[in-house]
């Protein structure tokens, strides 16, 4: 294997790259030498690197912001992923790509297998949606992988990056009133335990749609508990609605997703959210640890 991988400084894409244990080598491929967007440069790159497989990491998921920026959010989350497919597919490559939970209406009350009927209800959805059927219609060799709720230390460490778990402790540290969404219900995701079953998955997989995530299901508000509990604080915490909460995009009520596929490979075995959160409340305070300035 000669593994390109695009994406690499976000949470899912550093850990897949910390995790990486397949024969052969990972290339950690920096946007300075491949922006997606830039026309001709994904041909060239694929060239020069000569790679068996390219992992796709890299996506537009501002999902708010996303309403207002259709043709930005399309650009990088469909448009660049047929350019990137047909290129892998002109050069005997593997695709593995990442899609999302929001595909779905959230209309069902059991998790969503790989073959139910998608009706995504943002612009952010829609672009992810595209993405995966151009990856799929360009590459004859494309693993998309639909993901959900994800958290990892990378954005946990960097300035100016969050997810939902470093939101909720920033807003408790600053002794603020915090509202979440009680009606919304997914399964939490740590990245580092998806990164993992990613490269067994590429190992044993056949090309095609899998579902990716920690055991389990919970809401937001759920979800915000449990991590105050673990973290042993208690801010005053407001379950809402979503219509209360008001956010700009929709977003699906229930969006568990099964794992049917993962199953058949007896690769079902991801731990339950709740422990995988405690994991990675356990790497964020040894990271922070290790990064804190001497004498602190």
């Amino acid at each position: 294997m000669r593994c390109a991988l695009v994406g690499s400084t976000g949470q899912l894409g550093f850990d897949l790259a910390r995790t990486f244990d397949l024969p052969g080598e990972l290339i950690a491929v920096p946007r300075e030498r491949l922006d997606l967007l830039e026309p001709g440069t994904i041909a060239r790159v694929l060239d020069d690197l000569r790679p068996t497989h390219v992992v796709n990491a890299a996506a537009y998921n501002l999902v708010d912001r996303a309403e207002d920026e259709r043709d930005r959010a399309f650009a990088l989350n469909a448009h660049a992923v047929g350019a990137l497919a047909a290129a892998c597919q002109a050069r005997g490559a593997t695709l593995v790509h990442f899609s999302t939970d929001y595909v779905f209406d959230g209309r069902k009350a059991s998790p969503y297998a790989e073959d139910d009927a998608p009706g995504p209800l943002s612009v952010y959805a829609e672009s992810k949606l595209a993405g995966e059927r151009l990856a799929r219609e360009r590459c004859a060799r494309t693993f998309v992988i639909r993901v959900c709720g994800l958290y990892g230390v990378a954005q946990s460490a960097s300035a100016g990056r969050t997810n939902f778990v470093e939101t909720m402790l920033r807003l408790a540290e600053r002794g603020q009133t915090i509202r979440v969404v009680r009606d919304h219900v997914l399964t939490p995701s740590y990245t580092r335990d998806l990164a993992s079953k990613v490269w067994r998955l590429v190992a044993r997989g056949a090309p095609g749609l899998y579902h990716l995530t920690n055991a389990g299901q919970t809401s937001w508000y759920e979800f915000a508990r449990e991590i105050f509990r673990l973290s042993g604080l208690a801010p005053t915490l407001t379950p809402v609605t979503a219509a209360e909460y008001g956010a700009r995009a929709r977003r699906p009520a229930y969006s568990v997703l099964a794992h049917g596929r993962l199953a058949a490979l007896a690769e079902d075995d991801l731990r339950p959210w709740p422990e995988a959160l405690a994991a990675y409340l356990r790497e964020r305070a040894t990271v922070r640890r290790a990064t804190a300035p001497s004498g602190s």
